[in-house]
C-alpha cells in the first residue's frame, strides 16, 4: 500500500516520456508508485519503461495491446494500490512540488478531489503564468466552475483523486473527449473539492496531436460529451443549469472554428446543425457574462452568414498562432 498510485499511459512517446518519467521520480512527494501504461506502442517506449522499473522500485509496468488513452488508464486503475490516484500524459511533465501541493491539499480539507493550476507549454514560448487563489468547494460549486471552464478545467491530468471515486466509474472507450465524457461522474462522487491554482502541471501541445489539427471529425465528440453533461445535470440548480448550457454553446463554437479555419464548412454535414444552435442561442450567449465580446460579435456576424464569421475567426486564430509559435 502506498499513498499515491500515479498513472501514465504510453505509446508513442519515446522523444517525451524521459522528461515526463523524470519529473515524476524527482517529486518531492515521495510515498508513491508509478504504473507505466505500455498501451501496445511499436516503438521503444515500452522498453524505456522497463528500464525504469529495473532502476527505480516505485515504477511498475504494464505491457498490453494497443487499445487508446482509456483503455490504457484503466489498466492502470485495475492495478493500483495507492490510497489516491492521479494522471500524467506521457508527454507533459511536471514540476517538483505538484503532488506534495495536491496530497497536502486533500488531506488538510478532507477533500475527495484536489485540483492545482496548469500551465500550457508551446514550443518556442515561454508559459503564461496565472494569478494564484486556492478555493474549498462543495459538489455543485466545483460542477458550476468546471462547466464554466476558466478557473478549473475538466482535464484529467492536474488532479489527485480519492481511490473510491474510481470504485465503479471508468474511462470510456473509444471516446476522444474521455476527460468530458467523465467529469459529472466523478464531480458527483465528490462532497468537497479543494482548487489550489498554483501551476504545476505541464501540458504540452504537441505539433502532432489531434487538438493541433485544423479539423478532425473526433472533434464533434466535443459538443455530444457537454450535451450529455448537460442532461446529466439538468434541474439540479439555475446556476448549474446555466453553465451546463453555456458549455455547450462554446462546444459548438470551438467545432466550428476548427471547420471554418479548415475551409470545410461546405464539406462538413454538421455545420448547418452547428450554426442553428448558435443562432438559435443568440441572446442566451448576448447576456452570458462568460463569453467574450469578440466571441458575441463574431456571433453576431453568424446571425448574418457564416462567411463573415468566419472574418475575424480566422483572422484571431492566425494571431494566437503566431503567439504560440
Amino acid at each position: 500500500m502506498c499513498e499515491i498510485s500515479i498513472i501514465v499511459p504510453v505509446y508513442k512517446v519515446e522523444k517525451y516520456l524521459e522528461k515526463c518519467v523524470d519529473s515524476i521520480l524527482a517529486q518531492t512527494f515521495t510515498d508513491f508508485e508509478l504504473i507505466l501504461v505500455d498501451d501496445g506502442s511499436p516503438d521503444r517506449s515500452g522498453a524505456m519503461c522497463d528500464e525504469y522499473a529495473q532502476k527505480d522500485s516505485r515504477v511498475r509496468v504494464i505491457h498490453k495491446e494497443n487499445g487508446g488513452l482509456s483503455s490504457a488508464r484503466n489498466a492502470g486503475i485495475d492495478v493500483a494500490k495507492g490510497r489516491y490516484l492521479g494522471f500524467v500524459d506521457s508527454d507533459d511533465y511536471i514540476d517538483s512540488k505538484m503532488y506534495e501541493q495536491l496530497f497536502t491539499d486533500i488531506e488538510r480539507e478532507q477533500a475527495d478531489l484536489s485540483i492545482c493550476g496548469i500551465y500550457h507549454v508551446y514550443e518556442g514560448k515561454k508559459p503564461k503564468k496565472k494569478s494564484e487563489t486556492v478555493m474549498v468547494l462543495n459538489r455543485d460549486e466545483a460542477m458550476e466552475l468546471i462547466f464554466h471552464g476558466n478557473e478549473i478545467s475538466d482535464h484529467a491530468v492536474n488532479k489527485l483523486y480519492k481511490r473510491g471515486i474510481f470504485s465503479k466509474l471508468r474511462y470510456p472507450l473509444g471516446k476522444y473527449h474521455e476527460d468530458s465524457f467523465t467529469i459529472v461522474g466523478i464531480l458527483d462522487q465528490c462532497n468537497t473539492v479543494v482548487v489550489n491554482t498554483t501551476q504545476r502541471y505541464y501540458y504540452y501541445h504537441r505539433s502532432d496531436s489531434i487538438t493541433s489539427h485544423a479539423f478532425s471529425r473526433k472533434h464533434l465528440e466535443y459538443i455530444s460529451a457537454w450535451e450529455q453533461n448537460e442532461r446529466l445535470v439538468k434541474g439540479r440548480t439555475a446556476q448549474i443549469d446555466e453553465a451546463a448550457h453555456q458549455r455547450v454553446c462554446f462546444a459548438n463554437f470551438l467545432v466550428l472554428d476548427k471547420i471554418v479555419e479548415s475551409n470545410q464548412e461546405n464539406l462538413i454535414s454538421e455545420t448547418k446543425d452547428i450554426v442553428a444552435y448558435l443562432r438559435e442561442n443568440y441572446w442566451f450567449i448576448l447576456k452570458n457574462r462568460i463569453f467574450t465580446s469578440k466571441r458575441k460579435i463574431a456571433l453576431t456576424l453568424l446571425m448574418i452568414s457564416v462567411k463573415l464569421y468566419k472574418i475575424p475567426t480566422v483572422f484571431q486564430n492566425k494571431i494566437i498562432k503566431q503567439k504560440n509559435q
